[in-house]
């Protein structure tokens, strides 16, 4: 491009990239002969042209920013709504959900909790909202109940116990999965309610679990840890109750339905 030139005005160009990068915008930077170009071609104005060349790297920043964001979260799956078929769900409150998913309930640090038999859609609903959370510029987090509490052990072996603390009450967001699945060690309801404590009126929470609210005195091996915990989750909450068919066992069957028509196609 500087080879069609004149001097002065490449000179003026190699600077103009100089800045830019100067400035770590480097995808602008990049872009710039492509925008000086389409600014000749088309005849643009100086504002608009600027203003092409800066949303490239607006748009290139934000990318990288939701990229980190999506590292920081863990999320098992890139679900997202889009992905749940709430047809084939007829347990699930769609009104609920696509109102939870406006993230509203992140204002006022409100929790969500999802309660039903394993297979449902529980942990795939806690994850669209969770990946919505994300896509809407906020600090996410996933994990397992099983996982939060082997991290709070660890942590207090090891002398770190405020630091995991701090940990968990970060994120805006935080969704602890399959709470009721695997027996929490000794001091894991302890640890689970320290995290939810801090938490409360602070942040939000999503909690899956299969263990309806009355029998958690009866999972947790402590009436009141269970009590204490289930005050702070439910103040401000909305609890999604899924009674239905197995969603994850529905796919199954359908998968090994089309398998067996395959099968039978090509025997035919």
């Amino acid at each position: 491009m500087s080879d069609t030139m004149p001097m002065s005005e490449a000179r003026r160009y190699q600077q103009l990239r100089g800045h830019l990068s100067y400035l770590k915008l480097n995808d602008a930077a990049e872009a710039l002969p492509r925008v000086l170009d389409q600014a000749r071609a088309e005849r643009m104005t100086l504002t608009t042209a600027l203003e092409k060349l800066l949303e490239i790297e607006v748009e290139a920043t934000e990318a990288r920013k939701l990229s980190s964001r999506l590292r920081f979260a863990c999320l098992p799956e890139p679900w997202t709504l889009n992905d749940f078929d709430f047809a084939a769900q007829p347990g699930v409150d769609e009104k609920l959900i696509r109102d939870l998913a406006t993230l509203r309930f992140l204002d006022n640090a409100s929790n969500v909790l999802l309660v039903g038999p394993p297979g449902v859609g529980k942990t795939m609903l806690a994850v669209a909202l969770a990946r919505s959370a994300v896509d809407a510029g906020h600090r996410v987090y996933f994990t397992t109940a099983a996982e939060l509490a082997a991290k709070c052990h660890k942590a207090a072996l090891e002398g770190r116990w405020s630091s995991i603390m701090r940990f968990f009450a970060g994120p805006r967001l935080l969704v602890i999965d399959e709470l009721g699945y695997l027996p929490l060690p000794g001091d894991g309801a302890s640890a689970l309610f320290q995290v939810i404590n801090q938490r409360y009126l602070k942040s939000s929470t999503i909690l899956t679990t299969n263990v309806g609210i009355a029998d958690w005195a009866g999972a947790f091996g402590d009436a009141t840890v269970a009590a204490a915990m289930l005050d702070r989750l439910l103040h401000r909450a909305a609890v999604v109750g899924i009674d239905g068919p197995s969603y994850r066992l529905r796919s199954h069957q359908s998968h090994a339905d089309n398998l067996r028509k395959g099968v039978t196609g090509r025997a035919g």
